[in-house]
């Protein structure tokens, strides 16, 4: 959202320059992002900047404690993520508008859906770590309002985001002409490729839909997914760098995925590996049985799906995609090596996984009626 807002980008590009011509300063990083990171939500809504300064003080108050408690650990663990999935279903629900309240506003939502990953992530490490898993209050909100990341991801990772505050702010050449790369390339795939696809899907959508309407359908809207996902991500990946920060891949070669495994590996890898982390951590602390994998499979997809939204829908589409990857692991098909087998075959595999992933994608794209539509079209010859 903030990366195709002119006055946003001019902002971001203002606090790298800022951060260049302060790179003597050892603490300009922490302490300026701070600041940027306070200031620019500020701007953006006074209601997120309220909500997001209290919720990120209380979970640091909760992250502290669990650091020194020594008694019901276990315990405290769990009521802190309790409370914390309570607070972003209670803000669904806010968003669905099964409950109204003035004081409500729905930017507030989009910062939850990813703080909460982030705050989840940092008890974990709290937890396992005690003592040892402190952090100074200026990093751990500057983990939790990170900017590039805000709407959108890359998920960051606690530990990786506390070793990246305790480097000096360094970008040579190379580095900087390959961040601005990438961010030309992030935002020419939101701009430019997500205006030509949308137009395409939303004129086709308006007319009568037979088989191959509803298939063309599909097909452009896992494009406008792609383009438009992987152009924020690209941007983000590249202002964060510049920032001084390295922001994890989102994407890597997704299309080229031979199970659909290795797809969720690599498609929004870090939602994927987030959900495996932490839910493979708690409930099997070893390495897991077949058929212990093929139901935290099922699990860890439903929970993405509701992650994406309280419908129908999402959770039919995370039972679907659980379900294939639980028959993967129960038949030990969840790897294809390239270089173990022939190039047709694999490839082969890769077009079987794609063709899974599109029976599925059109469920985001937009209504339940809508999407009834499309997939009652396939059926119209």
């Amino acid at each position: 959202m903030f990366f195709i807002n002119m006055n946003a980008l001019v902002a971001m590009a203002g606090m790298i320059a800022v951060l260049m011509l302060t790179r003597w300063w050892p603490l300009n990083k922490r302490v300026l992002l701070l600041f940027f990171n306070l200031a620019f939500l500020g701007v953006f809504s006074q209601k997120l900047f309220l909500f997001a300064v209290v919720y990120t003080a209380l979970n640091y108050a909760g992250f502290l404690f669990l650091c020194r408690t020594a008694s019901y650990r276990k315990l405290w663990f769990v009521l802190s993520i309790v409370l914390n999935v309570a607070a972003v279903s209670c803000v669904r629900l806010f968003v669905m508008e099964v409950w109204t309240h003035p004081l409500f506003d729905a930017v507030i939502w989009i910062g939850l859906i990813y703080y909460v990953l982030k705050v989840i992530d940092a008890y974990y490490f709290a937890y396992f770590l005690g003592k040892d898993a402190k952090a100074p209050a200026l990093d751990f909100f500057n983990y939790i309002l990170f900017v590039p990341t805000f709407t959108s991801g890359p998920i960051l990772k606690f530990r990786d985001f506390m070793a990246d505050t305790k480097k000096p702010y360094s970008i040579n050449a190379a580095q900087f002409e390959e961040a601005v790369k990438r961010i030309i390339l992030g935002l020419f795939k939101k701009i430019v490729l997500v205006t030509w696809v949308s137009t395409a899907f939303d004129h086709v959508l308006a007319g009568e839909l037979h088989t191959a309407q509803s298939l063309f359908l599909m097909v452009c809207f896992y494009a406008w997914v792609y383009f438009d996902f992987s152009g924020y991500s690209d941007i983000a990946v590249g202002i964060g760098r510049l920032f001084g920060y390295t922001i994890p891949e989102n994407f890597k070669k997704p299309f080229l995925s031979p199970t659909l495994t290795q797809y969720w590996r690599n498609w929004h890898a870090t939602l994927g590996d987030w959900f495996r982390d932490h839910i493979f951590m708690f409930f099997s602390r070893k390495t897991p049985s077949r058929w212990t994998a093929a139901g935290l499979s099922i699990l860890i997809m439903v929970l993405i799906g509701l992650w994406h939204g309280f419908t129908v829908l999402y959770v039919i589409w995370g039972v679907y995609h659980g379900l294939l990857l639980a028959l993967e692991n129960l038949l030990g098909s969840t790897l294809v090596n390239k270089k173990k087998v022939s190039k047709p075959y694999f490839y082969f595999r890769c077009f079987l996984t794609q063709l899974a992933v599109l029976a599925a994608i059109i469920i985001y794209g937009g209504t339940q009626e809508t999407v009834l539509r499309i997939y009652r079209g396939l059926l119209s010859f």
